[in-house]
């Protein structure tokens, strides 16, 4: 073969190869990938935030990686495993805010953009850390319409509040939680409600069986008041309570629990034929906490465009009366 065949051979395979690796860019650019890490993927509410966000992908042209981050080793894990899937990016519900720096890191490495939902990252001086977008409920204010329906129903089945206990199954360890809770405390204080019967319930996780363990103790050790008022971070926590009090042979109308979420959870204790001690919860439209901050980061990736610092999305109340109405509303 003569050195000009050569040449042109040689020259003709570095033009495929270049074009190639063009094509291979300019796919690339097309196909978006993000992840959406959630702390407990058990739970109806991260079920519905992971499916909606896989479905407004699907519609949009972009891929949707589900993963769990139930502590800060997977979280890690799961971020290395969205790099080695050319992720550009992920919405994540930290299963402990005070990760964000650490979390924050890890993906700075990989230069990818991070949205959370839910729970809000804090900083090593312990404040927010306003520079990741965030998208969440009003915690406080949520608390303080759960706080407000209970009162309400208190009033509407004429409750002496000397004679009922108030079980607050707390989280302090979540920002999210104890803001819920205080803002449910706040409002029955208001409302006055005498604050020595209000008694905590300190739960280890935010599941059913979590505040089962909590609350039944509390309750064994005050059995002297006629009635119980239950709330907490959601309602899968004041499910737990309610559980509690069937166990000590508590009627259900005897009971008043209200929850946060709104999600099958609460569509399964609606749905059972003779009502229960869960009177309602304040539903937040999870379909639209997972649509939206995976549009937001989608948007972000591709348009450059970064969400707000902080969005917060308000709650409405949904009962046993108008949970089906709600739901529909809300897309839940």
């Amino acid at each position: 073969m003569s050195l000009t065949s050569t040449a042109t051979r040689l020259a003709l395979v570095s033009a495929v190869a270049l074009a190639s690796l063009g094509n291979a860019q300019a796919q690339d650019q097309d196909e978006i990938e993000i992840g959406f890490i959630v702390k407990k993927p058990e739970q109806a509410w991260f079920i519905n935030e992971q499916r909606a966000a896989t479905e407004l992908g699907e519609e949009m042209g972009f891929e949707v990686i589900r993963l769990s981050g139930e502590d800060g080793q997977q979280v890690l894990s799961a971020i290395d495993n969205l790099n080695s899937q050319g992720a550009q990016g992920f919405v994540i519900c930290p299963p402990d805010v005070r990760l964000g720096p650490t979390i924050m890191n890890r993906a700075e490495q990989y230069g990818m953009k991070v949205v959370t939902v839910d729970d809000r990252f804090v900083g090593s001086d312990g404040e927010p850390m306003e520079e990741v977008p965030h998208l969440g409920m009003t915690g406080y204010k949520i608390g303080q319409q759960v706080g407000n329906a209970i009162a309400e129903e208190m009033e509407e089945r004429g409750w002496d509040p000397s004679e009922v206990a108030a079980l607050r199954i707390t989280n302090y360890e979540l920002p999210t939680a104890k803001e819920r809770t205080d803002g449910a405390t706040d409002a029955l204080l208001e409302w006055g409600f005498p604050e020595d019967n209000i008694l905590d319930a300190p739960q280890q996780n935010s599941d059913t069986s979590s505040a089962f363990a909590a609350s039944s103790p509390v309750i064994s050790k005050n059995g002297d008041y006629k009635h119980w008022i239950i709330y907490a971070l959601n309602e899968e926590s004041v499910l737990g309570g309610v559980r509690a009090t069937e166990q000590y042979g508590l009627e259900a109308e005897e009971v008043i629990g209200v929850g946060i979420n709104g999600s099958g959870a609460a569509f399964a204790e609606f749905s059972r034929e003779n009502p229960t001690g869960f009177h309602g919860t304040v539903a937040v439209s999870s379909t639209m906490h997972g649509s939206e901050t995976a549009e937001n980061l989608y948007r972000w990736i591709t348009e450059g465009e970064k969400p707000p610092a902080n969005t917060e999305t308000a709650g409405t109340l949904m009962t046993r009366d108008n949970w089906e109405q709600v739901r529909d509303d809300l897309g839940l």
